[in-house]
């Protein structure tokens, strides 16, 4: 079929350069205080997860290290290995070597227009029309879903890749030569992103896509050997990332058997489809959020996009292409849609039953983002094939306008608890609206441009899918003055004394306070921050370089995770005895949740003399529990380490100094008989010990259960920790020379004819 007059200005129009404007003047007009600089985002995972761990990294970076370890959460805990931290990405060097109260949320915003942009791209090669991808590249940005990816820079950067990812292996397997190269590329770059279900759900999807073209063009060879070498080559390409990540799942507290499924997609979820804020409240930090679900603010698709991914069922007659990429979207949205919700349906439990790796993606409303992928490609189909679906237009939108009316009575007459129907309704009613209006932009398309009106029908349509989302529910990312993210706030605010220092003693958040914190949201989202900062919620005592017992990271050692769980599984465990082992100076007071109460039994981090008891570790935890541990005195070994240490009773010694760096612990010691020196910090594989100059290791033993031992001679000794990430070495090396390798290999292609 071909494109009529209108078709042909539309196409013009949007074309790669002028849809790339328009799209960042969207951004630009959605959020110019973050662009323009007065303001930056701070609503819950970006203020308390993503600002202070940019920070850490930043700091690192000034120091000219890696940041392998992170000293000042959970005792400490691997850093550079938990992948969603970024610390491989090479874009991220945007905010770390800029000012971060701009360039964080910024980062995040380019993100959205790359994400956009590659949609546009991917989309034009599927539909072979301008306007149709146009819509399709602003749907995939400006969603519901997508929004709420803003406050995980990791996540819209890793979401980003997905549309680009797809196109180039669908190129490289198509095409070959460079191509693989570019395609790998690309896939790396998402692999360093660091979302690890995003990066799941693209090389799903790429495999189902390849899998259909083997089985259209019979398995032809080309296909078989490029796409394998595809993968192959990302894997290598990111070694230095991934064996670290591995190696650290490998020893974390996450199993196969690991099940969380909340934050599914309630059975009536669907009514968010049409009336975004159906059955639901803005009572935190007044964002909008379902009840029952507070992974994703919205999943809002916009209403043209959904009638149109509707209608685009009824495209495709001409085109066996598109016949064949709207079986493969059909069947990705389905799955998709069926997997969100969770335990409301019997087949995420029987696929987690089937597959227990699956356990490992907590919250089932991550398996939305490939609808998200789907929908707007269906929508950019059934705009390319527009005459063949415009004769079901009418009856599914007077559908959609009477499910509307619908939702919004059911809002009105049967509200749940802590519903808002006042809202719900206004919601309702004014998406009833945007349908009217969409529906007769999309009426106008069907008309021969006999006007400049009618020839802006395109553009009108595309901003008022834009508008549609922008103003479905309150602000999903609300921004606040750069101020609040000041390095030292709270240190100076709460003056504690003593005061918790790196290497000297920590905080406690209480398992009380650390439970009224995910409980407790502020209406305003800069006193949330604020309040909760003084807490040391979360990862904000980064900010305020002080070291605390318990932090916000997905994964952390399994044996680290046994111990802090004696406290963070109830809300009122009290472990006294452990808590000066610990080093904990001040603990929050039990009247108010903001304020601390000192601790003057706390011992040092570092302590010697220690008389060694050998216990498995279930008999090590609970004798951690009693009110007889003395940690000064006793420290409870593996029996498997007896063979290895000759220390059998208490000895006289004493710690004369000790130095804690990001990743590595200095101590000097002094011992009238061979002892144990015992640091409270946590024990993992990668830190290696050294008595004195000597270059030979000693053994680094695990310690009550979690923690560090080196064992001395007697006399006065220095010991050196520092941490070595083997998997680290072992993958920079491999991604080295692939990259090497990838990159001589294009330039030789480029030099052919």
């Amino acid at each position: 079929m071909q494109p009529s007059g209108s078709d042909n200005f539309a196409d013009k129009l949007f074309t790669p350069g002028r849809f790339g404007i328009l799209l960042a003047l969207l951004v630009f007009a959605a959020f110019p205080q973050v662009i323009l600089g007065p303001e930056t985002f701070i609503a819950r995972d970006f203020g308390f997860f993503a600002y202070p761990l940019a920070h850490f990294q930043q700091d690192c970076l000034r120091q000219g290290q890696l940041p392998f370890w992170n000293p000042y959460n959970n005792c400490g805990v691997p850093f550079l290995a938990q992948w969603n931290t970024m610390p491989l990405y090479p874009p991220a060097l945007f905010y770390l070597a800029l000012p971060l109260a701009w360039s964080l949320g910024m980062f995040s915003l380019l993100h959205l227009w790359f994400a956009g942009l590659g949609m546009f791209l991917l989309a034009r090669r599927w539909s072979g029309r301008n306007f149709a991808a146009a819509f399709a590249g602003v749907a995939f940005a400006f969603n519901g879903f997508t929004l709420n990816l803003l406050m995980w820079p990791s996540h819209i950067a890793t979401f980003a890749w997905l549309p680009w990812v797809v196109l180039a292996a669908e190129l490289a397997w198509r095409e070959g030569g460079p191509k693989i190269i570019l395609a790998a590329f690309a896939g790396s770059m998402q692999m360093l992103a660091g979302g690890p279900e995003t990066i799941l759900f693209t090389w799903l999807i790429v495999s189902a896509l390849w899998l259909q073209q083997l089985v259209i063009h019979g398995g032809r060879a080309a296909l078989l050997r490029r796409f394998p070498l595809v993968i192959g080559l990302v894997i290598a390409l990111t070694a230095e990332q991934l064996l670290p990540f591995l190696d650290l799942v490998a020893h974390a507290q996450r199993t196969a058997g690991f099940a969380d499924l909340r934050w599914s997609m309630p059975g009536w979820g669907w009514a968010n489809f049409l009336v975004p804020m159906a059955f639901g409240s803005t009572v935190t930090e007044g964002i909008f959020f379902q009840h029952g679900q507070y992974w994703t603010s919205s999943y809002y698709l916009g209403l043209g996009t959904l009638w149109l991914a509707l209608l685009a069922f009824r495209a495709g007659r001409e085109s066996v292409v598109s016949k064949d990429k709207l079986r493969s979207l059909g069947a990705i949205a389905i799955t998709g849609l069926v997997l969100a919700l969770g335990d409301n349906t019997p087949v995420l439990p029987a696929l987690r039953q089937l597959l227990p790796q699956l356990s490992f993606i907590t919250y089932p409303i991550k398996y939305f983002a490939v609808v998200i992928f789907a929908a707007p490609l269906l929508a950019a189909l059934a705009l390319a094939d527009f005459p063949n679906v415009q004769a079901r237009l009418r009856p599914l939108g007077a559908i959609l306008f009477a499910l509307i009316l619908g939702i919004i009575g059911w809002t009105q007459f049967a509200p749940m608890v802590g519903d808002q129907p006042h809202a719900a309704l206004l919601n309702g009613l004014s998406r009833a609206a945007f349908l009217l209006l969409t529906g007769m932009l999309l009426l106008a398309l069907t008309r021969p441009a006999s006007s400049r009106l009618l020839l802006a029908t395109p553009l009108l349509l595309i901003l008022t899918a834009w508008l549609d989302v922008y103003t479905h529910e309150p602000a999903q990312n609300p921004t606040v003055p750069p101020w609040v993210y000041q390095p030292g706030i709270s240190r100076e605010r709460l003056g504690l004394n003593p005061q918790p220092e790196l290497g000297g003693a920590r905080a406690m958040v209480s398992p009380m306070a650390a439970n009224e914190f995910i409980n407790f949201a502020a209406s305003d989202p800069k006193n949330n921050f604020l309040a909760k900062r003084l807490g040391y919620c979360a990862d904000a005592n980064v900010l305020d370089a002080v070291p605390k017992v318990d932090g916000f990271f997905s994964l952390t050692p399994r044996e680290s995770d046994s111990v802090l769980s004696l406290f963070y599984t109830t809300t009122n465990a009290s472990y006294p005895r452990l808590e000066d082992f610990l080093g904990v100076a001040q603990i929050t007071a039990p009247d108010n949740v903001l304020h601390w109460q000192t601790r003057n039994r706390f011992l040092p981090l570092v302590t010697a003399g220690q008389s060694p008891v050998f216990l498995d570790d279930a008999a090590a935890l609970r004798a951690l529990t009693g009110n007889d541990f003395d940690g000064s005195r006793l420290v409870f070994l593996p029996p498997e380490l007896k063979p290895f240490v000759t220390v059998s009773n208490h000895t006289a010694a004493r710690i004369l100094s000790s130095r804690f760096g990001y990743q590595t612990v200095d101590i000097e010691a002094e011992a009238d008989a061979p002892s144990l020196v015992v640091i409270a910090q946590t024990y993992y594989h990668n830190w290696q010990a050294r008595l004195d100059d000597s270059n030979v290791r000693q053994p680094l033993l695990r310690a009550n259960v979690a923690f560090q031992a080196v064992q001395i001679p007697a006399g006065r000794h220095r010991v050196h920790l520092s941490y070595h990430d083997r998997a680290f070495q072992i993958g920079a090396v491999l991604s080295g020379l692939a990259w090497l390798g990838s990159l001589l290999a294009l330039g030789r292609w480029r030099r052919q004819p």
